[in-house]
Order: C-alpha cells, then sequence, then structure tokens
C-alpha cells in the first residue's frame, strides 16, 4: 500500500506492506540508517525516533500508522551549519564509545527536554506538584527518564553530563569522574 510519511521536514511516499515497522521503512526505503535495530523488541532504545514531539520505539511503531505525524530522526535535528545542541553537548562530554546506541539515546534527551519543559513528572519526582525545571534537573531525574535506552558500553556518565550541559548545569569533568571511580575501587579494596 502507498504511504506518505513526513520525515524530518520532507514528505516521503512509499509503496509497502501494511506491517513494515517504521524503523524498517526509515532505514530499507529512505536510507536513513541513523536509528539502529538493535533488539527489534523494543527494550533497547537504538531505534528511538520523535513523533510529533514524543520519544518513540521506531521497532514497534507501523509506518502506515505514522500518516500525517512529524516524523523526526537523528538526521533530522541538525541543521546544515549546526549540530542541534544535544548533539554537539554528546561529542564534548564523550556521551558515546561505539556509537551504536547514540542516535536513540539522543532523541531520547532531546524528548527528554520537551517533557520536563511541558512540566512532566518522572518515577522519581520528589513532588508531583512541583515537577523539576530544566536548571534544576537532577542527575537521578536524568536517568530515570532516560532508563528505557540501553548503552552497552556504559557511556551513562557522559550521557547524563551532555544532557546536564544543554540545561545550563556544570557536568563533571570526566577526570574527576575517572579520578572519583579510581578513588572508590580503592576504598572498596
Amino acid at each position: 500500500m502507498d504511504v506518505k510519511l513526513t520525515v524530518n521536514g520532507e514528505s516521503q511516499t512509499l509503496s509497502i506492506e501494511p506491517r513494515v515497522t517504521l524503523l524498517d521503512a526509515l532505514r530499507e526505503n529512505l536510507g536513513l540508517v541513523g536509528s539502529k535495530k538493535g533488539c527489534d523488541h523494543g527494550q533497547c532504545g537504538a531505534c528511538t525516533v520523535l513523533i510529533d514531539g514524543q520519544r518513540v520505539y521506531s521497532c514497534l511503531a507501523l509506518a502506515v500508522m505514522q500518516e500525517g505525524k512529524e516524523i523526526v530522526t537523528v538526521e533530522g535535528l541538525a541543521t546544515e551549519e549546526n549540530l542541534h545542541p544535544v548533539q554537539a553537548a554528546f561529542i564534548e562530554n564523550d556521551g558515546f564509545q561505539c556509537g551504536y546506541c547514540t542516535p536513540g539515546q539522543i532523541c531520547a534527551s532531546v524528548a527528554l527536554l520537551e517533557e520536563v519543559q511541558q512540566g512532566c513528572a518522572s518515577a522519581v519526582t520528589p513532588d508531583l506538584h512541583s515537577p523539576p525545571k530544566l536548571a534544576e534537573l537532577s542527575e537521578a531525574e536524568i536517568k530515570e527518564r532516560l532508563s528505557g535506552n540501553l548503552c552497552r558500553c556504559s557511556a551513562y556518565n557522559g550521557i547524563v553530563a551532555a544532557v546536564q550541559q544543554v540545561v545550563g548545569q556544570q557536568p563533571p569533568s570526566p577526570m574527576a569522574t575517572v579520578v572519583g571511580s579510581r578513588g572508590a575501587e580503592e576504598q572498596r579494596s
């Protein structure tokens, strides 16, 4: 069947089977390979994209159900001249190692910022009547809000630091984290 999708601001018409996932349509039909097929079961978050501003695991969404919606992949976050602030912060804070999960982590982080601006609470928000503002977003809040995206290389400190930088906080320096974790190791010995 024919389906018309709006991806990264461009209208695309695809002729696909009704059972094709959005992830497969993006990768196989449109050549947008930033979104990764990790688990293909909605458990890892490597395929996270934004649909109408909300994060969605594209491996669980059927492409035909996305007509009339705005789909943004990691490729659509930057302009020709500039990276999205989250993308730049990931680079500056070493928020990736192998990079496989990075596109999903970046899209989830962009959604996290929007959710906080809209006043959404998380499971660790202490006062549901007073959700955190971006500038006061705690490390626990960031970790909880990104808990649906896994990183097998464990670049979590850099990912959290990238979000902290974007919201205007001073993330810990990478060396302080390394020295701090070594000190903790020595104390356990």
